[in-house]
């Protein structure tokens, strides 16, 4: 696992989207602000 520092660019990744489609980082490249957020799950010792 890479650690990647503030302002970097994120590395390119697919995840399925609520649409039953698949949507890719780099699909938002160039034409919206993309904010990644990484929430743990409810009730869990973070």
């Amino acid at each position: 696992m890479a650690i990647i520092g503030t302002g970097a660019d994120a590395p390119d990744f697919e995840l399925d989207s609520h649409l039953d489609s698949k949507v890719k980082l780099s699909d938002f490249k160039g034409k919206k602000n993309v904010m990644l957020v990484f929430y743990p799950l409810d009730f869990t010792p973070t």
